[in-house]
Order: C-alpha cells, then structure tokens, then sequence
C-alpha cells in the first residue's frame, strides 16, 4: 500500500534490462574517477554562501566583477518565483536570513533595486520583519559593513577563548564547525572592522526601524527558559564587558590566534568550511595583517578552491566532499564488480587499488584533533570529509572508508582499517552512540544561548553516524568489540521513532537514517523478525510513492510529516531498497517495484537527475544538495538487487 493507500503495480525487471542498468551507471560512474583513484562531485548550499562570497570580495576590496556577474546569475536563477526570496532548499519557503544576504550580494554588484526581482525580494523581507529580524549570523554580516550596531549581535567576548576546556561556556564544549567558525569571529567582534565597501553599498531600505533605533535586536520565539535566562545574561555582561582591562582582551585575541593558526590547514582553510575560512580572511584584514602575508594569501586561496565556475554561472560551495564521495563511489563500484555477472571486476578492482591507495594517503596518522581534549590517549586513525582537515577527521566517514578498505581486501589496507577501527571505538560517546566528530559533545542548554538562534551549536551522537559506527565494526567481526556494538546498538534502539524510521542527522531524512539503522542491525547480526527491524519495514513500506519510488523532502526537519514529498528521488528511492534488503526484504514488492522505478528514471548515459536537496548541515538552518548522491547510490541498490538473486542466503554480508 502506498503512502496516499493507492495500490501501488508490481513490475519486475528482467535480468537483461537490470544488467545494462548496472552496466550503464557503472560505465557513468567510473568516467568521473580521478587520474589517481578518487571522486569529487560538486557540493551544493543555498545563497547564504555564494552571497557570502560577494560580500567578502567587497570587504577585502578584492572584487572579480565577472566572476561576481556569474554569480549573480546564479543567485537570480534560484529566487522563488513563489515567495520572491530565497529559500534554503530546492522549493523552500521564503528564508529572511537567506534572502537579506542574496539582496545585499545583488544590490553590491550592480543590481538596480527597482528591478521586479529586487523589488519582490525587499517587499518579502518587509513583510517579514525587516532585516533587523535576520538570524545572528547575517546581523554580524550586516555589523561588518556598518549596517548595523554591533550591539546588534549577542555578547560573545573574545575572552570566551581563555576558558578551560571544563568551563561551561568553553568553546571545546562546542562542535568543531562551532568552534572554527567563531574563533575568528570573536577577534572580529573584538576589533569592530568595518569593511572596505569601496562602491558604498547599503542596504537601509531592507529595515522596517531604523537599525539605530531597535531596541530588541535579540529577542524570542526561545526554545526554552533557558533562552530568557541567557538573554538575561547577556544584558548583564553587556556593560560589563567594555571593562576588561587591556592586558586581558589582548590576551585572548592572542589566544584565539594560538588556537586558529596551527589549525590554517594550508589551502583546505581553517576547519576546510566556508564561513570559518572567510572570518579569517577577514581577520586577518582586521589586524593589518598585508594580503601578501603568507598566512592572509593562502587563507584567501583556500576560499577561492571552494569555487565551481561554469560557462554562464558560478557559486561558492560550502566545503568539498571528496573523501565521502570517494567512499561511496567506491562501495557502489565494488558492489557493481561483484557476483557472477559483475561488471569488468578485473579493470574495476584494479581502479579501486588505486582508490585504496589514494584513500590511505589521506588518514589523519600523525596530529591528535580537537577530538583528543576528550580523549588525549587516543592515537589518530581518522579520514575527514574534505582533501585535508587534519584537526577534523570525521567519524560518518572513517567508518564507510572503513567498510570500503576491508571489502576491498587488499592486504596493503590492514594497518589503516586496524588504526581506523581503534579510533572509532575511542570515539564513543557515554550515551553508546557516536556523534560526527567529537566525543560526549551534548552540552544541549548552550544551543540556548543568544548566539546559538540557529540551535546547531553542538555535535552530539545521532542514530545515522552510529550506525555506520556499527556496521564497521560488526563488518571486521573481532571479538573484543561485541561490548561496543551492544552498547551502540542499546543508543539506535533508544532512537527509534514511534513509527518505526529513524531520524537522519546527515542526510534527508528519515528515510536515510531508516536505512542507515537496517544496515546496521543485519550487519550486528539482529534477527530479520526482530520487532525493531519488522516495524522500520512496515514505516518504509507505507510510505513508498505510487510510481514505486521514495522521496523525502527537508521540509521533515520542520515538523513536515517522516518519508514523504512531492515526487519521487533516485537518492531516497535506493536508500529505502537499501535498507529494506538489509532487512532480509530483497524479494519484497515493495522492492522490486523501487528497483523498476530506479531502472526506468536512469536516463541513455546512465545517470540520474534530482534536483532536490538530499542532505542537511543543520536541520532547519543549512541543507546540503550533494550532487554524487544520484549517481552512486542509485548504481549501489541496483548492484546489490542483482547480487542478491544469485545469493544462497539472500542476505547482505557487509556492515554498508
């Protein structure tokens, strides 16, 4: 039954169409491998960044017009013809965050305001309280060009910087993209830069008051009492602050410094994401620091690699993803060279060594990370998601690297699969469970704080991480790691919805962290008839489409309804065949007519098409279209679907 209770046709491939199905889309897949083994697709935000980005070019006074022009395209191609703002996701509702900074970007390189698209744009930001109502993140913006008064923005002293890690308010307390991001914002707050705006843009008209009036620049809906209680402290500090004596302020700005540099990270940037790697740009202008400065020239470098420009538009992304891309490229190629009727399995077992090798190039061997405050006698053993974040390494992708190495099983992967494996077991957090990239990071009254509007502070364990945690360790079978998986698998029961699904942290949404769990729980070993895993069958059969597929959209992160959008999306559609194979379920209904609905939306290149967002930075505040997600996992359920038939068991053998 489908999720509308329609009666949803079977279709069955036959075994010739399923075979060029995988053939055309490994075909397609492995033309995008790199010269030295890895994979890298584009990695899609919203506007905040490539407005960001604009605005940043006209603080330094390094402005590109033609590459700001591409931009702009871009940006006007995204508008809701709906709303007329921006939205944070593929047909979102109207964001007012998103859309002061698009209009602002637009305004800056040229765009007359009286035009219909910057006209419908300021009357959508009027009607919805004016600029002065933006989150806190675009009000620091807006403070940078003098837009605002920085009493616009919370109380975050740059002595914040001089707590111990056991302190409250300490910002080893918060999550590592936290933490890179507001070090160097703090020093900015600190030294009240106002940028170079050398066209004197300005954006008053997007004011309902007059910045200079508005008395409540920060202000409720709070998410608890605890939101009165730190607006109350913020008033109290507010004077105080001005009065820390000299030698103290420059202590801190010296202490911000002393955590930022050794953590530059070359040309990846400071913590290899956007918004961190631009307040240090900007710092570093703040402080006097010449462009030609190494560290100030290689910051702005590291900033500009993170462009995607293309023959009529261009945009900012918010990090790359190649080791993650790489991961599960992997494990769909080499799922798709398997079995009797695996695909060139020679050529495509040769191409993953060099896949391997490159992999194990990139573990983080020889720096312990911010990780270590938690657990200092751990050695290093990670990968991170970018090409280089050694403080950084993530948890989600050393586990699929993981899975990756150990299937492939080339002996040369021993030592990086046994370093990786000791460094995720050492990474459990005290709940069981397993967060992105910290330890134990669930300090959750801080997302209360003024600063935290966007409630994403915090790194804690989420049930989609933990999982593939899980099903690494149950892959590589060692004995000794049983007490790990049982204490993992009690946090994923814990977190099992009342439906039966899982919330996804990391990807789009319950429908991915559903099949993240049912990989996890086969691979564990948990009974196909276990209740658990019965009632995440039936949730994932009710809410599969009438066309056969699966969709979900970001609209579930804001109180929209678990599993369901308005179409059907390659990406959902071979999570839920994913999982419920991992669930026994291969011969299901349910699944053969996802594999048919797979099949038939693969177009004459075999490929795929989503437009929609596939995956969350924060939920409600920064979604994710990773544009590889169409591609290799759709090619992984194909594979897997065929793998299976010739299968004595019919059950998955590996953790992913």
């Amino acid at each position: 039954m489908a999720a509308d209770g329609s009666a949803l046709s079977e279709s069955r491939l036959s075994s010739d169409v399923l075979d060029r199905a995988v053939l055309s889309a490994h075909t397609a897949l492995s033309q995008a491998q790199q010269n030295d083994g890895h994979w890298v697709y584009e990695l899609e935000a919203d506007a905040t960044i490539p407005a960001e980005y604009i605005l940043l070019e006209h603080f330094m006074d390094r402005i590109d017009d033609a590459l700001e022009q591409k931009i702009a395209i871009y940006l006007r191609r995204i508008q809701s013809e709906e709303h007329g703002g921006w939205p944070l996701y593929h047909n979102g509702k109207f964001d007012l965050s998103a859309t002061v900074k698009a209009y602002f970007a637009l305004k800056a390189v040229g765009d007359d305001i009286n035009a219909p698209h910057m006209q419908r744009a300021r009357e959508a930001i009027l009607d919805h309280g004016g600029a002065e109502r933006s989150n806190v993140f675009t009000r620091s913006q807006l403070a940078l060009f003098g837009e605002v008064p920085w009493r616009a923005t919370p109380i975050m002293p740059v002595e914040l910087m001089l707590l111990p890690a056991k302190a409250f308010f300490s910002v080893w307390n918060m999550s590592y993209w936290s933490r890179t991001v507001i070090a160097p914002l703090l020093v900015l707050a600190a030294l009240r830069p106002v940028a170079a705006n050398p066209r004197q843009i300005h954006v008053r008209e997007l004011f309902v008051t007059p910045p200079e009036k508005v008395q409540d620049w920060i202000r409720g809906p709070y998410r608890s009492a605890w939101g009165y209680v730190f607006k109350g402290l913020d008033s109290v500090l507010r004077p105080i602050v001005p009065f820390i004596p000299e030698k103290t302020h420059k202590k801190a700005i010296q202490a911000a410094l002393d955590f930022i540099e050794p953590r530059l990270n070359g040309k990846d940037g400071l913590g290899a994401i956007y918004p961190a790697m631009a307040n240090v740009v900007m710092m570093y202008r703040a402080m006097g620091v010449p462009d030609k400065d190494p560290r100030a020239k290689t910051a702005w470098e590291a900033v500009q690699a993170l462009i995607v420009e293309k023959d009529d538009e261009a945009y900012c992304q918010p990090c790359v993803s190649p080791i993650w891309d790489t991961g599960l490229s992997g494990h769909a190629m080499i799922e798709a060279a398997s079995g009797p009727n695996g695909v060139a399995p020679e050529k495509t077992l040769g191409e993953l060594k060099k896949t391997s090798a490159w992999l194990r190039s990139k573990q983080i061997l020889n720096i312990k990370g911010d990780w270590a405050v938690r657990n200092p006698n751990l050695a290093p053993g990670g990968w991170a998601f970018q090409y280089g974040n050694d403080y950084y390494p993530d948890v989600d992708d050393t586990a699929v690297v993981g899975m990756l190495l150990h299937r492939e099983g080339d002996p040369a992967n021993a030592e990086a699969i046994a370093r990786a494996r000791a460094w995720i077991v050492g990474m459990q957090s005290t709940d069981g469970g397993w967060g992105a990239f910290d330890i134990d990071n669930n300090k959750n009254v801080l997302n209360h704080i003024p600063f935290a509007d966007h409630g994403a502070l915090l790194d804690p364990p989420t049930a989609d991480v933990t999982a593939r945690c899980i099903s690494f360790l149950a892959q590589l079978k060692n004995p000794e790691d049983e007490p790990v998986i049982k204490r993992g698998l009690e946090y994923l029961r814990k977190e099992q919805e009342k439906d039966g699904s899982w919330f996804g942290r990391w990807g789009t949404n319950y429908i991915y962290g559903t099949w993240s769990a049912l990989c996890a729980l086969n691979a564990a070993g948990i009974s196909h008839d276990d209740p658990a895993v019965v009632k995440a069958v039936e949730w994932l059969r009710s809410v599969q489409r009438t066309d056969g597929g699966w969709g979900e959209g970001c609209e579930s992160y804001e109180g929209g309804p678990h599993g369901t959008y308005g179409e059907s999306l390659p990406s959902q559609t071979a999570w839920a065949v994913l999982g419920l194979m991992a669930a026994g379920r291969r011969d299901d209904p349910a699944v053969t007519r996802g594999i048919a609905w797979l099949a038939d939306q693969q177009d004459a290149n075999g490929e795929w098409h989503e437009d929609p967002y596939n995956a969350v930075g924060f939920p409600k505040v920064f979604y994710l279209r990773y544009h590889g997600y169409k591609q290799f996992f759709p090619l992984m359920a194909l594979a897997r679907y065929r793998n299976l038939e010739s299968s004595n068991t019919r059950r998955v053998s590996f953790g992913f």
